[in-house]
């Protein structure tokens, strides 16, 4: 994918470099079962060609992008699933769940009969165990995924090395896991659909370094040999799993450099599925044709142009002497003229932003912040009392945009730029590789850098909980509001669904007042399969229904 979007600390869709548990990946192909023929899964012609950059992760423990979960969550079955048909939450590996009347105690009763591919029944003590592994400090690379399971009792002593386990997951019996909350959360079952945290088998403590290449899972497919680093990683059918059996004969996960050299493997038909390159939607759409719903590709309707659970915005250093200041914060969102870089640089097939909540999340129209929208007029005669023009039109403000290079940024921040130069702000671009990005974002030494976020599960909740909080580690605007943190942390004891989302949407309003994050826009699909599938369908989130998909 041309874009990079941050969920938590790792970027959707963009050219990762190999971190330590790739490389670990090496290139033997032992297997625990399957096997292996020279990189394909199977030679089998039912075999679905996706395209992914290499992964960060695909042990569960530390799955925390998009291009490990993709690998990762159809290997393994979490608790609860969200249903993009019906949009509601539905049982998964767990059959079904109570929940006491304070939203404070969860109680799963799994599928039993469910075992992970060699063989060991998945059981309430193995959910118990994946979920202590997220938690561990003690790790040999710590779990970055670890607040979706803050909520839990005892997970931040165990994260503080004051606890060894987590006190409030109980295996109350094989197929039973009550799991107690240090507050009331009623969103909870939606937080267990979240592809990581699901259950591993003793092996992965017993040899953890295995585990990071070549999991063993409990869902419809497993792995076939090992993840080779910056190449493959190929899936074949789990025969023995318990829901029922998948259509195709396996996966293979073609890892490729970039988007466009991907585009050329689809186009000499190596891939099934990729990205569509930047600049070129009317022409692809035009030669294989529109999707019905935006989602599903089937012949003859093969580019997906649905609405996604993600933004693309401008985090906003807080903290510095410019932009500690919220009037110019309001007036740079006033300024960027949000339409013209979606005509622009994505052939109008993306949706200005106008707040925090994208609107598959959300679509109330009283989300909108009252200075999310294009008025160059506005913007100005905002900044005219504290920062009025000299003869030259500058105002003597002066900022940096900073962004990761390689992921087709520069174009945007081009535009953004013009935009704040017509109100008389002085800008700079700095484009920095993606760890010195990062390094820079989590030491608050920028002015304003560009970020996204995907929903790890599709609640209000995930988009204004991990990035205003002020305590979040993944608040890098180092917003602080007291007022902010009181209503989360109040809305998210909300038992019912209408009340908690009216609490979000007024939190949203205060979060849009201050304007710690300026919203430009919110992503689309933009990706082709061939005409090989005969039915696929690729959710908002960005995760492909391998299990329900059928080539023809």
């Amino acid at each position: 994918m041309a874009d990079m979007m941050m969920n938590r600390r790792a970027f959707v869709g963009g050219s990762l470099a190999a971190s330590a548990l790739a490389a670990l990946a090496g290139c033997g192909k032992k297997t625990d079962g399957g096997t292996t023929t020279g990189g394909t899964a199977t030679d089998s012609a039912n075999v679905l060609k996706f395209y992914i950059n290499n992964p960060v992760a695909i042990d569960p423990y530390n799955t925390q992008e998009s291009e490990g979960t993709q690998v990762e969550h159809v290997m393994f079955d979490a608790l609860t699933d969200y249903d993009w048909n019906t949009n509601e939450i539905v049982p998964k590996a767990a059959e079904y769940w109570d929940v006491n009347d304070d939203a404070t105690e969860f109680t799963f009763h799994l599928v039993e009969g469910a075992t992970f591919h060699n063989g060991d029944p998945v059981d309430a003590a193995s959910f118990k165990r994946g979920w202590e592994r997220i938690c561990d400090p003690n790790m040999t690379t710590p779990s970055e995924i670890r607040y979706h399971l803050d909520p839990d009792k005892g997970a931040l002593e165990m994260a503080e090395g004051k606890a060894t386990e987590l006190t409030g997951v109980e295996a109350v019996d094989d197929y039973t896991l009550k799991v107690t909350l240090t507050a009331p959360m009623a969103d909870f079952p939606y937080i267990c659909a979240h592809p990581a945290l699901v259950p591993v088998p003793q092996a992965a403590l017993d040899d953890p370094e295995k585990f990071l290449v070549a999991p063993i899972d409990n869902g419809p497919f497993m792995i076939d040999g090992e993840w080779v680093a910056d190449q493959y990683i190929n899936l074949v059918r789990y025969d023995n799993y318990y829901g029922t059996p998948a259509a195709i004969d396996g996966i293979y996960f073609s890892i490729q450099k970039d988007p466009d050299t991907a585009f050329r493997e689809f186009e000499a038909g190596n891939i099934d599925f990729t990205s569509i390159p930047s600049g070129r939607m009317s022409e692809i759409s035009e030669k294989y044709g529109l999707s019905d719903d935006g989602y599903t590709v089937t012949p003859g309707a093969q580019v997906l142009t649905g609405a996604e659970a993600s933004i693309y915005y401008l985090c906003v250093n807080c903290e510095d002497e410019v932009m500690k200041d919220p009037v110019i914060r309001n007036a740079i969102s006033l300024a960027i003229n949000r339409q013209n870089i979606i005509d622009t640089v994505f052939e109008g097939t993306r949706v200005p932003a106008d707040c925090i909540f994208p609107k598959v999340i959300d679509d109330d129209p009283s989300n909108a912040w009252e200075n999310s929208h294009y008025d160059l007029e506005a913007a100005a005669k905002m900044l005219d009392e504290k920062y009025p023009a000299g003869s030259d039109g500058k105002r003597g403000i002066k900022i940096k945009l900073s962004y990761n290079s390689g992921g087709g940024h520069e174009d945007i921040m081009s535009i953004i730029q013009g935009d704040l130069e017509k109100i008389g702000i002085e800008v700079q671009q700095e484009s920095l590789e993606w760890a010195a990005y990062l390094d820079a974002l989590g030491d608050g030494n920028y002015q304003i850098g560009r970020l996204g976020w995907i929903a790890d599960y599709p609640t209000m909740d995930n988009f204004l909980y991990p990035n205003v909080l002020s305590t979040s580690e993944n608040n890098y605007s180092k917003y602080v509001n007291a007022e902010v943190d009181k209503a989360m942390n109040d809305a998210r004891q909300i038992v019912d669904d209408e009340e908690r989302k009216a609490a979000y949407r007024k939190i949203n309003q205060m979060v849009g007042a201050d304007m710690p994050i300026i919203p430009v826009m919110f992503y689309s699909h933009n990706h082709v399969g061939s005409e090989r599938l005969a039915s696929f369908f690729y959710d908002a989130q960005g995760k492909a229904e391998f299990a329900v998909a059928e080539l023809v």
